[in-house]
């Protein structure tokens, strides 16, 4: 019997690179499953240096309910003691982006450590780069059911005038999942970390697979929020 931890990975930027190197650091347009480990294995409070094999072996799922907008960052840099030669990057983040991400596992302690641990991290969590913190909530809990049947089942949790402005009773979401490399529907990504040690780096390639777009049941109370500042004033 298996079961599944279930995040909500949002915020006002993410970033999910698998070639960042150079002058032009890209974004995946959904978060990687090297990104997301490293994610549980800072809030574990694991250092660089440590094995991340148990992390790597998890049923890894992401579902797309925001799909936000894709930024580009200029950057320059110069040495202060040449200012006239200046290094331009280019960095590419996601704007405004929902995500529902799923693991799943036969071992449900580990899950329980991993949610407790995202609600108390060891360090500092980010959604890709150190300039992209996530907001709350983060762990939505463990679910007793499969990977994908967890993120078929779960509510869609695109913001709510997202929701008010594409409701028709359900919604089709695109959803990506590990799978058996023997699939034929299956292809290779090179997101499944081996080694974060900052001297040596590495990583594998990992079957994955995108399921046909599925109908996810929508919210039905779209009801408007009353936003008065005064109301916190003293009478």
């Amino acid at each position: 019997m298996t079961s599944t931890l279930l995040l909500r990975l949002a915020a006002p930027l993410q970033s999910w690179g698998m070639d960042a190197k150079f002058e032009i650091r890209r974004t995946n347009r959904e978060p990687t499953k090297s990104g997301v480990i490293g994610l549980l294995a800072a809030a574990l409070g694991r250092r660089r240096d440590e094995p991340v094999d148990d992390l790597s072996r998890l049923h890894f799922g992401v579902r797309v309910d925001q799909e936000g907008e894709l930024l580009r960052d200029y950057h320059t840099a110069s040495s202060p003691k040449k200012e006239s030669e200046r290094y331009v990057t280019e960095r590419y983040y996601l704007s405004d982006a929902v995500f529902l991400v799923g693991l799943e596992s036969a071992d449900r302690d580990l899950l329980h450590s991993l949610e407790e641990a995202l609600r108390f991290p060891v360090f500092p969590l980010f959604l890709g780069r150190r300039s992209c913190p996530p907001t709350l909530p983060l762990s939505l809990g463990i679910r007793e059911t499969s990977l994908l049947e967890a993120l078929k089942q779960e509510p869609w949790l695109a913001s709510p005038w997202i929701q008010k402005k594409k409701y028709h009773g359900s919604v089709k979401l695109r959803i990506m999942t590990d799978a058996n490399p023997e699939d034929n529907r299956a292809a290779r990504q090179m997101d499944l970390p081996i080694s974060y040690h900052p001297g040596h780096r590495q990583y594998t390639y990992r079957a994955c697979k995108e399921h046909d777009s599925l109908s996810i049941k929508a919210a039905t109370d779209f009801s408007t929020t009353m936003h008065d500042p005064m109301i916190e004033l003293p009478d």
